[in-house]
């Protein structure tokens, strides 16, 4: 049973990037001394606090941690943007988990966060490629994977569908500021109709940690400079990247669990498919009535992570 008043510490953690230092945040939530740790990580402009309700139904069994990845909510931004890539959040994982130290590591991606478990589990395949592909791409991961005990892997696989790259990609840089929070939840909700219905006070949770208000406006939470990254990946780097990611996911030794929503453009049936056949130990849960991606809110949602995590 989770405890609707269980409320989350936030904590920091100094990384490393080729251009200096800066500060990740992190938001634990139970018990700092258990060293059994469920790590949630994002997509790509959302926040740490879009695990809350998840983290409260697990945090009797988990010591929960969902980083606010670089350029996101209450981390620092990057002097370089160029490094806002998947290796060096990677890098800034593993900082993380050597602060953690975790006996046993179970991870839960969404989009993006999907994808840096990936990486992670896998680092040894990873690092190689991609040393290979784009010397200078950023921070690399260790010679070696992590190892995971559980891998959630949350509307995401090693191939991302380029029209939902393409629809996500239109609003990453756009500036936007706000007279109220009302109309910032307001343009969220216009914005994210693939995850399916919420209730009003749903997308005002979504939209809580999103939208700060600064000088009297409402504004991103994020460095619009993340935009600049992902404008540079050519076709060519794209269709590489994803035969990396294939490489790493078929290296996962642990349970796998792939959420898809039902009408999701940037994680197709036929790719969950090839994932259940190429690795025996994932298997597969689809969300009715929505896309990309699910927002881990309502129950029936939750209690099928839960089960897993918990299992």
């Amino acid at each position: 049973m989770q405890d609707a008043r269980l409320e989350p510490r936030l904590e920091f953690v100094t990384c490393a990037s080729p251009a200096g230092l800066h500060r990740m945040a992190y938001w634990e939530w139970g018990d700092p001394a258990n060293d059994e740790v469920l790590v949630c990580v994002h997509g790509l402009t959302r926040s740490g606090r879009d695990f809350d309700t998840l983290a409260r139904r697990l945090a009797h069994r988990y010591r929960v941690v969902c980083p606010d990845v670089v350029g996101r909510g209450r981390s620092d931004w990057l002097a370089n943007p160029a490094f806002y890539t998947v290796p060096q959040y990677v890098s800034d994982m593993v900082t993380l988990l050597a602060r953690l130290r975790p006996a046993r590591l179970a991870w839960l991606g969404t989009s993006m966060g999907g994808l840096i478990g990936l990486a992670l589990s896998g680092a040894a395949v990873y690092a190689q490629a991609m040393l290979a592909m784009r010397p200078h791409a950023g921070m690399l991961p260790p010679s070696e994977g992590v190892r995971l005990d559980k891998l959630v892997l949350n509307d995401v696989g090693p191939r991302l569908e380029t029209g939902a790259l393409a629809r996500i990609g239109q609003y990453v840089g756009e500036p936007a500021e706000f007279e109220s929070f009302d109309a910032a939840v307001a343009a969220m909700r216009a914005n994210s109709t693939t995850f399916g219905p919420h209730t009003d006070a749903q997308w005002a949770e979504l939209g809580r940690y999103l939208y700060p208000e600064q000088g009297g406006k409402w504004v991103k939470h994020y460095d619009l400079a993340l935009a600049q990254a992902l404008a540079a990946q050519t076709p060519q780097e794209l269709a590489a990247g994803e035969q990396i990611l294939w490489r790493a996911y078929d290296t996962v030794a642990c349970p796998i669990l792939i959420v898809r929503g039902e009408q999701s453009d940037l994680l197709t049936r036929a790719t969950v498919e090839e994932m259940l056949a190429r690795n025996p130990r994932a298997r597969a849960h689809e969300v009715a009535g929505v896309g990309h991606a699910p927002t881990l809110m309502a129950d029936e949602q939750v209690e099928p992570v839960a089960a897993f995590l918990l299992g």
